[in-house]
């Protein structure tokens, strides 16, 4: 039988870079699950880290995914601070019980609060973005692949410093900073929600169709739809994406399962088909989705990885696509609070963006293993 599913609120931030709730910067929702995408902190240093999980631990959110690593390269180069002692740190984390740590890796997360969703889901993390300069965590392009191969097919919520290319990525400079290996990984793996951050400017959300059965043009989109913050501006209002069966046009991921009449969810609303829609999405063919042609054989073998097509033919990329079809759609989010780039001082100073709140559907019940968190 198909799980049952229900709707879960993710309360995704990013780029706090020491601003918080209790400075006034932003206000924090309540939510079931907090997400924070990376740069935590100013300059790295302990008092800025107990700071920021203070924050993140208190929370009105039962579970807190936080990516994050502990940075030594470079030495008192890197933000003209010393480096700091990483096992103090580490163990510093390991404090706050209601924080999962990613540092590239991924958890089973199940909810368990009476009054909250009950549901459980596989998230991946991972705080590295490609090389610029000294910033933190870059990998060259040569590392890309290996990097990104990591993260589970399985995966239903991925959060990773970088954005993808081409989604939620432009920087102030109107150049695409994401990465073209992530984006690739994304038609693979095809999780209902990725977020992100890096890149201040992306600030946002897109809503990424994939195209599953093109033959000839590998890891290729349908459709990109942009979402508009209508609230985003508007003081006392919460910035909000809802993609559940509640909205008109809920998100088409249905994890590793396909819809059928034993697919019970919590709504009560009928999934709506060709429905007006009332969300503030505007949908265009994505001006890079077309990824370039490439040849149908490599090294003398049928083209499969990142390859659509009709199961069992060899030549699709059989890994990503069976039993997974239901996957059809990933909503991508950019969840930066610090709105302007650094230095701040010649870009206009601090400024912020509020937190962005994204409903979806996940599986509940009691069939599932996971990691329960203490609140």
């Amino acid at each position: 039988m198909a799980p049952r599913l229900r709707k879960t609120r993710f309360v995704c931030v990013s780029d706090t870079h020491n601003a918080s709730p209790a400075d006034g910067a932003f206000k924090l929702p309540k939510g079931d699950v907090l997400i924070h995408a990376g740069d935590l902190t100013k300059q790295g240093t302990y008092n800025e880290l107990k700071k920021t999980l203070d924050w993140i631990d208190q929370a009105n959110c039962e579970v807190k995914l936080v990516i994050a690593e502990f940075y030594a390269d470079h030495g008192m180069y890197f933000h003209n601070q010393y480096p700091q002692d990483t096992e103090a740190c580490i163990e510093l984390v390991r404090q706050y019980k209601s924080i999962v740590f990613l540092s590239h890796g991924a958890a089973d997360i199940k909810l368990i609060k009476e009054n909250g969703p009950q549901t459980y889901f596989k998230a991946f993390g991972s705080p590295f973005s490609p090389r610029h300069g000294r910033w933190a965590f870059g990998y060259p392009p040569e590392r890309a692949s290996s990097l990104w191969d990591q993260i589970p097919l399985e995966t239903d919520v991925l959060i990773t410093h970088t954005p993808p290319k081409y989604h939620c990525d432009e920087s102030s400079h109107g150049g695409s900073g994401g990465c073209e290996t992530l984006r690739q990984t994304l038609w693979r793996v095809r999780p209902s929600l990725l977020v992100c951050g890096h890149i201040h400017e992306g600030r946002g959300g897109e809503r990424v169709s994939w195209d599953l059965g093109n033959q000839n043009v590998k890891y290729k989109e349908h459709m990109t739809g942009y979402w508009e913050d209508l609230n985003g501006r508007n003081k006392g209002q919460s910035s909000s994406l809802d993609l559940s069966t509640e909205s008109p046009e809920p998100l088409q991921n249905t994890g590793p399962w396909e819809f059928s009449s034993d697919t019970v969810r919590d709504s009560e609303v009928a999934k709506l088909s060709g429905a007006r829609s009332l969300l503030p999405w505007s949908s265009k063919d994505h001006p890079n989705a077309k990824s370039k042609t490439e040849p149908a054989l490599h090294n003398g073998y049928p083209a499969v990885r990142g390859q659509g097509g009709e199961l069992p033919s060899g030549r699709c990329d059989v890994e990503a696509l069976e039993g997974r079809m239901g996957r059809k759609e990933t909503c991508v989010v950019n969840a930066a609070i610090m709105a302007t780039s650094w230095p701040y001082k010649t870009n206009g100073g601090r400024k912020f963006n509020k937190p962005i709140i994204v409903d979806i559907d996940l599986p509940y019940g009691n069939d599932a293993d996971g990691t329960a968190v203490e609140a």
